[in-house]
């Protein structure tokens, strides 16, 4: 492919945003559920990831009973691939669903807006943890049935309702919202990237970023390093804090509004090549890109100082921020170099950055940013 086009910014140019119609976050928000989903219709298909099916079905079930409101509920099969989306979209249309409703992780929450799109229904999007910044955009990410990534699907619309009970997802695993830390870190560098190279977002027909989406993505950078450490602390012991509040805001409307908006760029392009060392998956999406942002920072020649404030940052919340925490030892120049070569494959968005990229700068930038922060593990010990 070679590097993106830049796009020249002129006064007919104009700019786009995109976003949720409507973002509400509050404990508690699933029992009021019903309510919520009456405002888009009558008949709602409710999609519901196995896990949450088990801890929080009957509680589903009641949040939806007694609202005037018809409602099927299925299981989640495991994957958003094309048999899946197929069969709920066919599930849908036979029940003649006003609302498509996604409740669970980002797999679950795709293939709900997937349905919704093609029977033309309202979207209604419920996030159990915040470990993406997913549930706003209006992109899907489709794998095949094995589990191996096929395509990202461009949905032409956001959802109707993002939906976030912050008690819910206050009380998933502490991995999530620490992963969810990682790839809100990456909203604000990659925003800055695509707007010095004068790149399109990922609205609509695609448009220069506005001043409101940077700004978004330049705010959700300033909650995550003002209350990341103490929305940790308190998650650990169960606690919901304001600062755990703003971070679910941070990692789900801030980021997602944020990249949509304006565009993810290498953090992203080089933390979907580890999967040439993560075939499994086992690394968390945002574990993946706060690594792929120290990359980022040396790719493009940032100040030094940022590159330590960015490490601080991701040691003091528990994100890796060496290879061999993400793979174990033993990762060198031979897998950086493979992982370089898959980031600068066709369609990456690796190549959203200003300046030429070959493999032999991405490798160096990989194995630079883990040199780095090695050495500043070792610093601080001393």
């Amino acid at each position: 492919m070679g590097q993106t086009a830049v796009v020249e910014r002129t006064s007919g140019q104009g700019r786009g945003f995109g976003s949720p119609g409507k973002y509400i976050q509050r404990a508690g928000e699933l029992d009021r559920l019903g309510e919520h989903v009456l405002g888009y219709g009558s008949r709602a298909l409710v999609l519901v990831d196995p896990f949450i099916l088990s801890k929080f079905g009957a509680r589903i079930t009641e949040a939806l009973t007694n609202h005037d409101l018809e409602f099927e509920t299925l299981q989640f099969g495991g994957e958003c691939s094309a048999p899946e989306i197929e069969r709920i979209t066919a599930a849908a249309r036979k029940f003649q669903a006003h609302v498509v409703v996604g409740i669970g992780g980002g797999k679950t929450m795709d293939t709900a807006k997937c349905a919704a799109v093609d029977i033309g229904a309202y979207m209604v999007i419920v996030p159990t943890t915040a470990s993406t910044d997913a549930p706003c955009s209006a992109i899907a990410v489709r794998y095949t049935p094995e589990g191996q990534l096929d395509t990202g699907l461009f949905l032409g619309r956001n959802p109707d309702l993002v939906l976030v009970d912050s008690a819910v997802v206050a009380a998933a695993p502490i991995r999530y919202l620490v992963a969810g830390m990682g790839d809100a870190l990456s909203t604000w560098p990659e925003a800055r990237a695509n707007y010095e190279a004068r790149l399109d977002n990922f609205v609509g027909a695609r448009y220069p970023a506005s001043a409101a989406g940077l700004g978004i993505a330049k705010l959700c950078h300033q909650v995550l390093l003002r209350d990341g450490i103490a929305a940790r602390l308190a998650a650990e012991q169960g606690l919901l804090t304001p600062a755990v509040e703003n971070i679910v805001e941070a990692n789900t409307l801030l980021s997602g509004v944020g990249f949509e908006n304006c565009g993810v760029s290498a953090a992203h392009g080089i933390s979907d090549a580890f999967a040439v060392l993560d075939p499994d998956h086992k690394l968390l999406h945002g574990e993946k890109v706060g690594f792929g942002v120290l990359c980022l920072l040396v790719l493009e020649g940032r100040d030094s100082a940022e590159f330590y404030e960015t490490w601080r940052f991701m040691r003091d919340v528990g994100l890796p921020t060496r290879l061999d925490d993400l793979f174990g030892p033993g990762v060198g120049p031979k897998e950086a170099r493979l992982i370089a070569s898959a980031a600068l494959g066709d369609g990456a968005s690796t190549w959203r950055i200003s300046g030429p990229l070959t493999v032999d700068g991405v490798t160096a930038a990989i194995l630079a940013a883990d040199r780095q922060s090695d050495a500043l593990h070792k610093l601080e010990r001393t």
